[in-house]
């Protein structure tokens, strides 16, 4: 594991802002891949098997909302996978995505602000490594919501760090509540990078709710 891996890391968890954390993301997307699978980097898998799972037919509409370079897309698009949407605050994230050629379209824009989306728009919402310390916020869970339609399904994973004191667990309540979502399934606790040596500690949670 490089040293670069883990300043990288270090850099996107510290980030003081947006602004900060794109630009940190657009440094890192030529070497992304690469340094994310040293880590051990489980989230890819554990996603596209609960896609598999949930989203049973190949042509729904998916929003792969924090797509970054498009890697989870891309194992979509082997297994069947023809209708993905990426999202991502990134430049240069997108443009790698874009490389990959497997997304219908790409755009730009921040999590926990309004999507440029039409509602009820997707069959799916998934999203991984984005809802953690220093990323999205838990109100993006309004729009996430909003753009995904009823009967769909969001497909996510949040860091155990931040499910509580970052209020996501609050959030996905409320939104229960208000009979918007409702909760399907979620994972035992695991890490999501055990080979890095400054995150291997770090654990997360996939939560699968549906759009009601």
């Amino acid at each position: 594991m490089s040293t670069d891996v883990e300043h990288r890391l270090a850099q996107v968890y510290g980030a003081s802002n947006s602004s900060a954390l794109s630009q940190t993301y657009d440094d890192w997307a030529a070497s992304y891949d690469e340094d994310m699978l040293a880590t051990g980097y489980a989230h890819p898998a554990v996603i596209c098997g609960l896609t598999a799972r949930y989203v049973p037919h190949l042509a729904s509409p998916i929003l792969d909302a924090g797509v970054g370079t498009g890697n989870i897309g891309q194992l979509l698009h082997t297994i069947g996978y023809s209708n993905l949407v990426g999202l991502d605050m990134s430049p240069g994230m997108l443009a790698r995505a874009k490389a990959r050629g497997v997304y219908a379209s790409l755009l730009q824009g921040v999590l926990g602000e309004r999507l440029d989306l039409p509602s009820a728009s997707h069959d799916a919402m998934i999203s991984t490594g984005t809802f953690t310390t220093g990323h999205a916020p838990a109100a993006a869970f309004d729009e996430l919501a909003r753009v995904v339609r009823p009967g769909g399904h969001l497909i996510f994973t949040v860091g155990t760090t931040v499910w509580v004191e970052n209020g996501f667990h609050t959030k996905l309540a409320s939104l229960c509540a208000q009979g918007v979502l409702r909760p399907v399934w979620e994972s035992p606790i695991y890490h999501p990078m055990p080979h890095s040596k400054t995150e291997a500690h770090f654990t997360t949670r996939a939560h699968v709710y549906q759009r009601v």
